[in-house]
């Protein structure tokens, strides 16, 4: 069967793709799910994203509602990123991804 009248694409869900198309996203959406994470944990995690392209995708993600920076007043003071409620509603997403490409069909 063939779409021969197709819907257009929602706008939310034009947005929500700008922002999960971004390299990495999807990436430190998965370390996320861990509970608190810092910048250099992210780094440690994700091998080798630059840290001027993690700073930004946080900053995207945290601006779209989906993490939240919190200063933590420790000696050291530090800063950790958690999903908001908003983020781990990603959480089948992220899996459903993980599990796609456990079965190989992620590969060419």
């Amino acid at each position: 069967m063939r779409c021969r009248s197709c819907a257009p694409l929602p706008e939310e869900v034009r947005r929500a793709a700008d922002l999960l198309e971004r390299r990495w996203t999807v990436s430190i959406l998965y370390v996320s799910h861990e509970g608190a994470v810092r910048f250099n944990e992210f780094q440690q995690a994700l091998g080798s994203i630059p840290p001027a392209t993690l700073a930004q995708r946080l900053a995207d993600l945290e601006k779209a509602g989906i993490l939240e920076r919190a200063v933590i007043n420790a000696r050291p003071p530090h800063v950790e990123y958690r999903l908001t409620p908003r983020g781990r509603q990603l959480r089948a997403l992220v899996n459903a991804l993980s599990r796609f490409a456990e079965t190989g069909a992620g590969t060419a």
